[in-house]
């Protein structure tokens, strides 16, 4: 048997299987009231393998009018959406091109050729030439710079440094910064990257060999000073990247889940010279905070002990890896205001969400706000600790030092697909933002985003503070949900509207689910279009179809739909968002709002308590446990409970693209300015793999956006491994450099005084659950040096 006979053999095989699979998914969904069409293309498919067996000229009349029908269909259904069109049509496109190739037509007894062969075949190579063209042209920056470059410094060297994470205390990630224009943005080019290395040490447990890093560096004077994920702190210099001194504080991170940190604090100690009269501040995977001198990286020996405070002091029996904090301590009045990483999803009794502030020169501990006695601010008694299992504030805190509020976003009463067990105050305050007195700890307002959250739908986003030119000063509320509350920070009042609506209900046995929840109608939502079975997805027809039977099995009654135990439920959005913890940048001047946000859906179910425990499903302990990855515990509760991505057998998402959004809003007006994919397909692929195609896709991010007074956004946050500058009125891509891994950081412009430039900086350190791979880089980059 020649190599002919065995390729059309293996193609009529081919087709058998497709027809088994689609016919299988097609009587599915005829059953749940889905699409006829899958079941239909079965049919055909097997007809058309089985005709060719048979060597039939009526395989050629029977396919064209199946696929004259599946474009009719695919059009009606998608309309000239290209994502939407290409599981549709592409796998039926190409069975229709080999059968018209000379070597099944010779298979099948017929001549190579026929009346138009030489049309289609010519016409073939060029479509692929013409397609390739057009995809690398959408990868190309439409304007070429021509823009000059102005040297002279700012007006004063406050303007060029980024001095707390989000640069001001209120984490607006503007800069008044001007030498990088839309007109020259395109001279940007790579002027130093530093390797973070290891750490130094070499825990068991550790990643060998690289840190994963979403730092957002400071810039103070001449330096730069930043985290790894194994808060090692380093000091570079700003203008060159070298390294001036990096400490080491060897942590314990066993059980640690989530190796983070986001960046460190500062604070210049008034009327203070020599030894730690300016200080960095972080906070570690093994709950301790520490103090370093800015200028050596030593301990400051009069803070806590010997440079630290214990963490856990308080928090009664910790098990390790259960508390730690990933995000810079707040600084206002003299004072670091910090929460803390709770552990998802083990048990009742988890450690306290306590927010706690100390002195910023002594350690000594000031105040604390625990949920569970939120009138009693001082430490535990001793055999006491802060109440068990209450909300806590993992993401970064905002602060107003002329008010003297901190404002603190809050997660949910541990754990979070079961609610029946919390108390009046967790209801109170949990997936909220809380203004709290920087001298007292007092909750002077609470603004609750989400009622009696069964979703974990805790708020992650740093509140972002913007002055109105009305007088107002106002708060923006980013959330998971997609939905931004815009409120007056010194009452909480919403500025903007905001309506109690009424939600799906049915809620599992010792369960509720509150009637109504509040949607910010005043500003426009983010969590993405509304999933029908329409919108699943897929690579080709067959996990389409999984997809829309999964889709259909799921209950969906629309965004916060509860999760039950009969089957899965289907999350919209899902848990990385709507917006994370990447939040948003505002243009003060400008009044516009940066906002990136992702769509990924979530497939979740409770599992009841007995099936749990015979599966094996019990909280982490020093030792592990099953709980990690898409299984939560629960214990105390009478639901473990399953959360996982909602992915087709071949782990693409189960809704078609895009799955990540940029967005601009207009806050004169609070409405959309514009709205755009982000991102590539040139990262994603199917199961895991890159498939370095660079269409516009819209894809997954982590990660925030930074603003600019000339109207430039920078950020990275895609799974796509580029760092871009953006029109910030218009939405133009402008600039972008590939980097070694995913950008999941905030980035940070800066001035450097040696040079007389302004720097852009971002962390690419990846993440290690999406396809953005890992790194230790951090990378500048810069104008052309003045000749």
């Amino acid at each position: 048997m020649n190599f002919s006979r065995k390729l059309h053999r293996t193609f009529i095989g081919f087709l058998f299987f497709i027809s088994v699979v689609l016919v299988w998914f097609g009587v599915e969904l005829i059953v749940l009231g889905g699409s006829v069409y899958y079941f239909f293309a079965g049919l055909v498919t097997a007809a058309v393998a089985y005709l060719s067996t048979k060597k039939s000229k009526t395989v050629y009349p029977l396919f064209a009018a199946f696929y004259l029908i599946t474009l009719i269909w695919a059009f009606w259904e998608s309309g000239f959406n290209g994502w939407a069109l290409a599981p549709r049509l592409a796998m039926f496109s190409v069975i229709g091109l080999w059968l018209l190739s000379p070597g099944y037509r010779n298979n099948m007894g017929l001549s190579p050729g026929f009346h138009g062969s030489k049309v289609v075949w010519s016409a073939v190579p060029t479509l692929i030439i013409v397609s390739v063209l057009i995809l690398f042209y959408n990868d190309r920056i439409p304007h070429p710079p021509n823009g000059d470059i102005v040297y002279t410094p700012p007006i004063n060297t406050a303007q060029g440094e980024w001095p707390f994470y989000g640069n001001s205390q209120g984490g607006t990630r503007h800069s008044p910064l001007t030498q990088i224009t839309p007109a020259n943005v395109g001279l940007l080019e790579p002027v130093w990257t530093y390797h973070a290395g290891t750490s130094g040490y070499e825990p068991e447990s550790m990643f060998k060999g690289i840190l994963t890093i979403e730092a957002t560096p400071l810039k103070i004077g001449e330096r730069l000073y930043l985290c790894t994920g194994y808060n090692d702190v380093i000091a570079l210099n700003a203008e060159t990247g070298q390294e001036v001194w990096r400490h080491r504080p060897k942590i314990d991170d066993h059980n640690v889940t989530t190796k983070t940190c986001r960046g460190v604090a500062h604070y210049r100690v008034p009327d203070a010279t020599g030894l730690c009269s300016q200080r960095i501040y972080t906070a570690t995977l093994d709950a301790r905070l520490l103090a370093l001198d800015a200028d050596t990286g030593k301990p400051c020996p009069d803070f806590g002990a010997d440079g630290q405070v214990n963490l856990l002091e308080g928090m009664g029996d910790v098990v390790k890896g259960y508390y730690y904090v990933t995000s810079p301590p707040a600084v206002i009045r003299g004072k670091l205001v910090l929460g803390g990483w709770v552990m998802d999803g083990q048990h009742t009794g988890e450690p306290s969400g306590v927010i706690r502030a100390f002195d910023a020169i002594s350690g000594q501990f000031v105040w604390a706000f625990d949920i569970g006695r939120p009138d009693f601010h001082g430490l535990p008694e001793a055999g006491e600790s802060f109440t068990r299992g209450t909300p806590n504030s993992w993401g970064v805190m905002s602060a107003d030092e002329e008010l003297g509020l901190i404002y603190a976003p809050t997660g949910n009463a541990t754990p979070d697909y079961f609610g029946g067990h919390r108390t009046a105050n967790d209801e109170k305050y949990s997936s909220a933002v809380i203004a709290l007195n920087a001298e007292t700890g007092e909750d002077v307002w609470t603004f609750q985003t989400t009622h009696h959250d069964l979703w974990d739908y805790d708020v992650a986003s740093q509140p972002v503070l913007i002055d109105l030119p009305d007088g107002k000063k106002g708060l923006l509320q980013p959330t998971k949900r997609g939905e931004i509350f815009f409120l007056d920070r010194t009452t909480g009042e919403p500025i903007t509207k905001v309506e109690e609506l009424p939600v799906p209900q049915g809620a599992v046995e010792g369960d509720w689910v509150s009637p109504t929840q509040p949607f910010s109608t005043g500003m426009p939502s983010f969590k993405g279009p509304r999933p029908t079975e329409k919108t699943m997805w897929g690579l080709t027809p067959l996990d389409q179809a999984y997809c829309r039977v999964k889709f259909l099995k799921a209950r969906f009654e629309g965004t916060l739909t509860p999760v039950g135990t009969d089957r899965p439920t289907l999350t919209w959005p899902g848990y990385i968002g709507g917006v994370n913890w990447g939040s948003v940048s505002i243009d003060p001047e400008r009044l516009l709002m940066m906002v990136n946000t992702n769509h990924v859906l979530m497939y979740n179910q409770l599992i009841p308590r007995q099936q749990a425990d015979a599966d094996g499903i019990h909280p982490v302990t020093a030792e592990g446990g099953k709980s990690v990855g898409i299984y939560a515990a629960q214990a105390g509760t009478p639901y473990a409970a399953e959360s996982q991505p909602f992915l087709s057998f071949l782990a693409a998402p189960c809704q078609q693209p895009p799955y990540g959004l940029i967005s601009a809003v207009d806050l004169n007006t609070q409405t959309l300015l514009w709205q755009k994919p982000f991102g590539t397909a040139r990262d994603s692929g199917p199961v895991l793999l890159r498939s370095q195609l660079p269409i516009p896709m819209g894809v997954p991010n982590l990660g925030g956006s930074i603003t600019t007074a000339t109207g430039l956004t920078f950020i990275g946050a895609t799974q796509e491994r580029m760092f871009r500058a953006i029109d910030s009125m218009t939405g133009q891509e402008l600039w972008k450099a590939r980097l070694p891994a995913g950008g999941h950081a905030t980035p940070t412009t800066y001035w450097s005084e040696q040079s007389n430039r302004q720097f852009v900086v971002i962390s690419a350190g990846g993440h290690g659950a999406m396809l953005s791979g890992r790194s230790d880089a951090i990378m500048a980059f810069a104008l052309p040096q003045k000749q």
